[in-house]
């Protein structure tokens, strides 16, 4: 009996080792094959974090820099290439790159900034036509802002309305979005001098067409250029986009071939 047990022990002992010389079992390399899918799918989501990072790098680098020119050329391209459309000699010559705000020596566009630029774009005028607080009949009407910022949310636009806070103590800026707003109290506010407007196309275009909102006193656009994680910004972002390229050209594409109105490229 003793010898029968330790021949079924070697017996065991010999299935065990060659179980072992077998390699992994079953639910390892199940186990194994699982890793290499996360690890795979991981790589894949840091790529496409990295290519948005990439493209929205490259787009910022074009209107954050620099020359007025080279925004210009950046405005006109976008607008040209969304829309389809190709301007004449005629209408390029029209829009010179005086049209675009300079920026003020040693300040970065960041939100924190985009005070110091309106100032400097409106000269020794800004605090009378952005902090002012009464109406002059014939020269600044109700609802008539001096500013319009452009956004493609109303995060966004409360950001950077937050960082304009010391212009606007006096005189209320108008949020012109739709998150958490009646346009009722939108056009009620309109009554009233407003000197910066923040908002989102579609809510802009809808004020303008009711006439609450009006451009008599419009000197400068702030086109808001952050973009998201997918590397979209107002002038690509699906819908958005269309609702601002569509407003642009109906109410401030020809004031600016007039001259009268400047263009901020502002953020990245």
């Amino acid at each position: 009996m003793t010898m029968v047990s330790g021949k079924g022990e070697r017996h065991a002992s010999a299935k065990a080792s060659k179980r072992k010389s077998l390699g992994p079992s079953k639910r390892d390399k199940h186990k194994r094959r699982l890793k290499q899918k996360v690890s795979i799918a991981e790589k894949e989501a840091l790529n496409k974090v990295s290519v948005a990072k990439s493209k929205q790098k490259k787009e910022a680098v074009q209107v954050k820099s620099p020359s007025p020119s080279q925004q210009l050329e950046f405005f006109l391209d976008k607008f040209q290439s969304v829309n389809g459309v190709k301007l004449s000699t005629l209408e390029l010559e029209s829009i010179t790159e005086n049209c675009i705000v300079k920026a003020p020596v040693g300040h970065d566009q960041d939100a924190s900034n985009l005070g110091e630029h309106l100032k400097f774009a409106f000269g020794s005028s800004w605090e009378n036509k952005l902090c002012g607080t009464e109406l002059d009949q014939g020269k600044i009407e109700a609802g008539s802002p001096a500013v319009i910022i452009f956004s493609t949310s109303a995060l966004r636009s409360l950001d950077l309305l937050r960082e304009l806070h010391p212009l606007t103590r006096k005189c209320q800026a108008a949020k012109l979005f739709s998150k958490h707003m009646k346009i009722e109290n939108q056009v009620s506010l309109l009554k009233n001098r407003v000197n910066i407007a923040s908002g989102t196309p579609s809510r802009i275009k809808k004020l303008i067409e009711m006439e609450a909102l009006q451009l008599s006193r419009l000197e400068v656009l702030v086109f808001d250029m952050q973009m998201d994680v997918k590397g979209f910004s107002l002038f690509t972002l699906p819908q958005v986009s269309n609702e601002f390229w569509d407003l642009y050209k109906t109410y401030f594409h020809q004031r600016l071939q007039q001259g009268k109105v400047l263009i901020c490229l502002y953020g990245s």
